[in-house]
């Protein structure tokens, strides 16, 4: 039987177009997902994968693969379903969070550069580093707000 994950992911990620927010996917990082080196943080990554930042972009049951710049260079990526944590609006953080899957990839420790050039990849803030809800986010920062507790649903 085929897990109810990937028909979600494309679910929320097709809500969040409809809407005009720009759809966040939070993954796990390890072998077998394909990002440019020194991406991953914690071995974790979020990325943009709305239409304006991504190229080819296919969601089927097994994985998630587009291109994006990074650095002004296009990179295939590659996110196989399974290391899909979340899929959420920027705007809001709305959307859904998945519990990890079994590991079955060596996790990747890299930290990404901090004076990288990216396009259609955004990690996501430190927790300490995060704006209250209350705040309104500093000024340069494009990073996504964290997913906030109440709005996404964890779904096995």
């Amino acid at each position: 039987m085929v897990s109810t994950k990937p028909y979600l992911v494309r679910a929320i990620y097709e809500w969040c177009s409809d809407q005009g927010f720009t759809p966040y996917l939070a993954a796990r990082v390890d072998s077998s997902t394909r990002v440019p080196p020194g991406y991953g943080k914690d071995g974790q990554i979020v990325l943009n994968v709305g239409a304006d930042a991504t190229n080819k972009l296919t969601m089927d049951n097994e994985s998630i693969s587009f291109q994006a710049r990074f650095n002004g260079s296009v990179q295939h990526i590659l996110i196989p379903m399974s290391n899909v944590l979340a899929v959420y609006a920027r705007e809001n953080g709305q959307g859904m969070a998945f519990e990890a899957d079994i590991d079955d990839g060596e996790p990747f420790e890299e930290d990404a550069p901090d004076d990288a050039d990216v396009t259609g990849l955004e990690l996501a803030p430190e927790p300490e580093a995060s704006p209250e809800p209350s705040e309104s986010p500093k000024s340069g920062d494009d990073r996504p707000p964290p997913p906030r507790g109440g709005h996404l649903k964890i779904v096995k």
